[in-house]
């Protein structure tokens, strides 16, 4: 059975973890070594390729994500994108060449997510416990209270809990920014809304990825 493994979410989100994992952010090299891939079920078709990691450090990440043991790389994705199909797509088709195919890879794969994928991807953003997106940012007790009460109305209209990538956002603005853009979205239609979502929630998913194969000392 594959350990526990802690994640990281967008950076502009608290860190979530899955119960009983230790309170720091996802790293591979606790994944133990994936079996030969012609023994592997979910392997590629692609021919292997060795990332040299002598001449550049900078791809360890992406070797540790390549090398590890398929459940444990899904279990990692999931942290990322809550699709199980989207994780077993990225998964299988391991090995990447550089940081850039896996992004595309991903990119693409969120592109390809069915209604019932991205319904799956949108309940687990709600499945663990977390303060609501911008409820950490500082602000005055009515604006939190406001937000609070965006977030209720976007729920009850849409049915799941509102995301978005605040990739950039500063830590001060974060309030504002995220209730300027529950209001806005309040407006939308539900075929409009999800379409939205999704690209927040391949946003996401693609700096999630990037920090799952960062190099940590």
């Amino acid at each position: 059975m594959n350990p526990q493994l802690p994640w990281r979410r967008c950076p502009a989100e608290p860190y979530r973890l899955r119960a009983g994992a230790p309170p720091h952010p996802l790293c591979l090299c606790s994944i133990p070594p994936s079996r030969p891939h012609e023994e592997d079920p979910l392997a590629s078709d692609i021919p292997p390729q060795r990332l040299d990691v002598r001449t550049d450090p900078s791809l360890l990440g992406l070797h540790r994500f390549n090398e590890a043991d398929s459940g444990a790389v899904e279990e990692a994705l999931l942290a990322c994108c809550g699709s199980h199909r989207w994780a077993l797509r990225l998964t299988a088709h391991r090995p990447y060449p550089d940081i850039g195919s896996l992004l595309a890879a991903a990119s693409e794969a969120s592109y390809d997510l069915r209604p019932a994928d991205l319904a799956e991807a949108l309940a687990d953003e709600s499945w663990m416990p977390q303060p609501l997106v911008g409820m950490r940012a500082p602000g005055s007790q009515a604006a939190h209270t406001a937000l609070r009460a965006a977030h209720a109305a976007y729920e009850a209209r849409f049915g799941h809990v509102f995301v978005v990538c605040l990739e950039g956002v500063d830590h001060e603005e974060m309030l504002d920014a995220v209730l300027t853009s529950i209001r806005t979205r309040l407006a939308n239609d539900p075929d409009e809304e999800r379409l939205i979502s999704a690209e927040e929630l391949r946003r996401i998913a693609l700096t999630r990825l990037e920090h799952l194969v960062a190099v940590r000392s």
